[in-house]
């Protein structure tokens, strides 16, 4: 629902875009994907959204039908679109923003053909960088996406039965979170990042290598979709990584908690406490100004004396990131990475997740969601931390 509050908000994004369109030099920006188009309209259709430089945005919409404005035009192709702008004693743009990194060759191609343009540039990175900072309602939506993300979490125990596998113990979660106002759609920007409104992984699942860029793998149900819950029976002495999707709106939180059956090894314990004390040192430094790779940096040196680092963000394949930024994808900008350029800015969200892998029992370690506000950071999953028996 577009509310008074979400117009001027888009309003914000709007004006906040265009100053930034100016600096590029580009006459404006041609928009196709969902995400982008969501972000700037507040809605999600078919086609195209141009944002001149120093006008008000035209939507030519495919599908759905029936949509109206005063700058809205049904059209069934891309071709339309001139014949729209010199109708109206508009000027053909020249000098665009498109995004290169998502649409396809052949749609390039046909933009090209149809316009002309002189010049493009890249409007995937343009719009992650804006996006990466959030506006006064997107934050509102994370923080209802959070509460309702733990209290979601809060009945993980009660789907537990013994002898069942870690896919029924998903769906268990999976049917709560719908109730509990899940859109039940994990969106994640890249190709091969498919995965099924989150990951579960069981003992030594959590081990298994995977082919999708998430912190962990898992083997997954077919060769087809090789990550997350596999089929395996939890058992006495492992543990259970719950890490499903914060979609609750349409912006996306992350969390990370661990649950236990039975009795486990103390290195899993000493592990999960490492997690805890890498979170609390990064809640101390990490501010406006701080970069992401000393943060990253600072996590791994306290793995390095704790004597954990063949097990940190893995095994048999380790990922090199502990944190990454969040919105309306699960995977934004910044990503806390050893060689990463950026910096914490106020208003960026990121969720933090230094996670261990221990042989023959499985991964533990927390993640939680942060706000960067203007002296540190928030945390806005809020929800008990410790390893979690089930019983």
């Amino acid at each position: 629902m577009i509310t008074n509050k979400l117009i001027k908000d888009l309003f914000f994004r709007q004006k906040r875009v265009q100053k930034a369109i100016r600096e590029t030099g580009a006459d404006g920006m041609l928009l196709t994907t969902d995400v982008n188009i969501y972000y700037m309209t507040g809605v999600v259709f078919n086609g195209y959204y141009y944002l001149p430089v120093d006008d008000e945005p035209l939507l030519f919409v495919k599908r759905p039908g029936g949509l109206s404005g005063e700058r809205l035009f049904s059209i069934r192709k891309p071709e339309a679109i001139p014949d729209i702008f010199l109708s109206n004693g508009w000027q053909l743009p020249e000098n665009v923003l498109l995004e290169t990194d998502e649409v396809s060759y052949n749609e390039y191609m046909r933009l090209q053909n149809i316009f002309h343009f002189k010049k493009t540039d890249n409007a995937t990175v343009f719009m992650r960088r804006i996006r990466m900072i959030k506006t006064p309602w997107e934050i509102e939506q994370l923080r209802i996406s959070a509460d309702r993300h733990a209290g979601t979490y809060a009945r993980i125990p009660e789907c537990y039965r013994p002898g069942m596998t870690d896919v029924r113990f998903q769906a268990e979660i999976e049917y709560r979170m719908r109730l509990n106002g899940s859109v039940g759609f994990f969106r994640a920007f890249g190709p091969n990042m498919n995965i099924f409104m989150g990951s579960v992984l069981a003992g030594e699942n959590a081990a298994t290598p995977s082919p999708h860029d998430f912190a962990l793998g898992g083997g997954g149900q077919t060769a087809f979709c090789p990550i997350g819950a596999n089929g395996t029976l939890l058992s006495e002495g492992m543990t259970v990584m719950v890490d499903m999707a914060g979609n609750y709106t349409e912006y996306l939180t992350d969390m990370t908690r661990v649950y236990s059956i039975g009795t486990i090894p103390e290195l899993a314990y000493r592990a999960h406490r490492i997690s805890q004390e890498i979170q609390d040192a990064i809640e101390v430094t990490a501010k406006p100004g701080v970069a992401c790779a000393d943060l990253y940096n600072m996590a791994y040196a306290i793995v390095e004396k704790a004597g954990l680092t063949d097990y940190f963000m893995g095994t048999k394949q380790q990922a090199k990131f502990a944190g990454h930024g969040i919105g309306l994808e699960i995977n934004e900008p910044p990503v806390f990475t050893p060689r990463s350029g950026e910096m914490l800015e106020e208003n960026m969200t990121f969720a933090l997740e230094p996670k261990f892998v221990i042989p023959q029992t499985g991964a533990v370690g927390i993640e939680n969601s942060f706000l960067v506000t203007d002296t540190g950071i928030e945390k806005l999953t809020v929800f008990k931390e410790d390893i979690i028996p089930l019983t």
